[in-house]
């Protein structure tokens, strides 16, 4: 959601793109899910501060958390959580927490950003990250703990972001679980991101949209990941002066969709600001 549908970074966005967002999300043969860092109720404060589209599936907290949502009601998958509990084979946050506790560059964040099983840091960008990684995959791993360690940078705030999740629940593994109780062909799904957590995602075999305002390393590593994936064709980085609505944020995601779904160009037409 964050810089990415919400134009919350230092980009400009282009006025129309929201409305024009919206309205393409109402057609019926559209099926709208956020994916993002964010808990439930800051995705509901969100869309109401916003503007945005009310999504038929939401996958929060990086993907430790997948919610239905009907007529307003929020249902979560009892399913999902008990699926990337396994991967901590009966460890608790707190006991994670307790674990990493003798290192003190990590900081932990708020309460709000935490979860049963998403334990989030703030990490110094001058800290030495990979060494860092290293020292936290061999703790887990003594202690039994199969993890996903995914980092970000936090552009705005100039700080490092460290989310320790299950290893099946990144944002990639909530998509795929949706996916499959959904019925959904990869070719049928197109994802849009903007930071470091959604990576794993943007490399994947699943179409995926880089809008333009991602950062420039952030683009580099994607592109070169997907390569050594195998994965270009299903990367595309949206550009600011390629599209009538720029490329940035809602309008990133947009032309990544007129991009990959050639038969949608007419509805997205339609959608287009008038000159």
């Amino acid at each position: 959601m964050d810089r990415t549908v919400i134009p919350n970074g230092d980009q400009p966005e282009h006025p129309a793109a929201r409305p024009c967002f919206r309205r393409f999300c109402q057609r019926p043969e559209i099926q709208l899910a956020y994916v993002t860092g964010r808990h439930r109720e800051l995705v509901q404060q969100a869309i109401q501060s916003y503007e945005l589209p009310v999504p038929d599936f939401v996958i929060s907290d990086v993907g430790t958390r997948i919610y239905q949502v009907t007529a307003g009601e929020w249902q979560e998958s009892a399913l999902w959580q008990e699926t990337i509990a396994a991967d901590w084979h009966g460890r608790s946050h707190e006991q994670l927490r307790q674990a990493l506790s003798p290192r003190t560059e990590l900081v932990l964040q708020e309460a709000s950003k935490q979860s049963d099983y998403k334990l989030s840091y703030y990490l110094p960008l001058d800290a030495d990250k990979d060494r860092l990684l290293a020292w936290i995959e061999d703790c887990l791993e003594q202690m039994g703990v199969e993890a996903s360690l995914i980092w970000s940078i936090d552009e705005p705030e100039n700080i490092g972001l460290l989310d320790v999740l299950p290893r099946n629940a990144t944002k990639l593994h909530g998509i795929e679980f949706l996916q499959q109780q959904l019925g959904y062909r990869p070719d049928q799904v197109i994802f849009a991101g903007d930071s470091g957590n959604d990576l794993p995602v943007l490399v994947s075999r699943i179409r995926s949209v880089l809008v333009a305002n991602a950062g420039a390393e952030l683009k580099r590593q994607a592109q070169q990941l997907a390569r050594e994936n195998g994965r270009s064709d299903t990367l595309y980085l949206a550009e600011d002066n390629n599209f009538p609505l720029g490329g940035n944020y809602a309008a990133g995601v947009l032309q990544g969709v007129w991009h990959f779904v050639p038969d949608l160009r007419p509805q997205l037409q339609q959608i287009e600001p008038k000159p």
